[in-house]
């Protein structure tokens, strides 16, 4: 009996901690390197915030950015079915409110299509959110510093087409590729002019046992010559639980590697 009592005890206790670890704030920092960044151009600074599914941005979440931010990127899962469009639209007018002259810019993922469409893409553009399906937009930070954005649509619920995605972008322009699915880099090849790709999707696993889980942690890897950052994102899917996989956003800047 004494032992039966320890064993839920502990059961209780892990499933609290990872319903905490679902539920952290936390704002990663990270520095990357690009060899075609842009010469004698200041560095640019990116939120990028995916998967924010059921979650709501919070104020203390804003408040833990360590800088100001040129863009903000919202990588795709912006909410699911059942979550209020009213939701999403108040964490797209927070993450407005970060200290940025740059518009807010965002991809489908998968979730994203467990809603109506034509409610979304007119809240979004009601926000001044610009929505990338299979697109590019030239963009250029306060400081001057330019590059292009290029979106496609969700791998798996979408109609991908990244070779329209990029098409026009000079060769030597520095393109970030934003795709919900980090899986896109199976699409990429030298012709498609990718600097860096910012994915989410994964959630790092969600709940991995013993480091091992259904999809590999988040971070900076690179994958057919190309670097491909995937985020454990914001919220969570099916189970608001985590587990060695905690969530996360990312205040990332980008530089010229010498």
């Amino acid at each position: 009996m004494v032992i039966l009592l320890i064993v839920l005890a502990l059961g209780i206790g892990l499933l609290i901690f990872m319903f905490s670890e679902a539920h952290r704030t936390y704002v990663e920092e990270r520095t990357i390197h690009l060899s075609r960044f842009p010469e004698n151009q200041q560095p640019l600074r990116l939120f990028f915030i995916s998967d924010i599914h059921k979650r709501t941005v919070s104020s203390k979440l804003l408040e833990k950015i360590p800088g100001e931010v040129d863009f903000v990127i919202i990588g795709g899962d912006l909410l699911e079915g059942g979550v209020p469009l009213l939701r999403a639209r108040q964490n797209i007018q927070k993450l407005k409110t970060l200290k940025t002259l740059g518009p807010v810019y965002f991809v489908w993922g998968n979730n994203d299509y467990e809603v109506s469409q034509m409610q979304l893409k007119q809240m979004l553009k009601d926000e001044g959110v610009i929505a990338l399906k299979n697109e590019h937009v030239f963009a250029i930070s306060k400081y001057g510093t330019t590059c292009h954005f290029a979106g496609v649509d969700d791998l798996s619920e979408g109609q991908i087409n990244l070779k329209r995605a990029v098409s026009s972008i000079e060769p030597e322009q520095l393109t970030i590729l934003l795709s919900h699915n980090p899986d896109v880099i199976y699409y990429v090849d030298e012709e498609s002019k990718v600097d860096l790709i910012l994915s989410g999707h994964t959630h790092g696993g969600q709940i991995r046992l013993f480091n091992f889980g259904m999809y590999e942690l988040g971070g900076l890897k690179e994958k057919r010559k190309i670097p491909l950052f995937v985020s454990n994102g914001y919220g969570t899917t099916s189970l608001p639980l985590r587990l060695q996989a905690r969530a996360q956003t990312h205040y990332i800047t980008l530089k010229r590697k010498e």
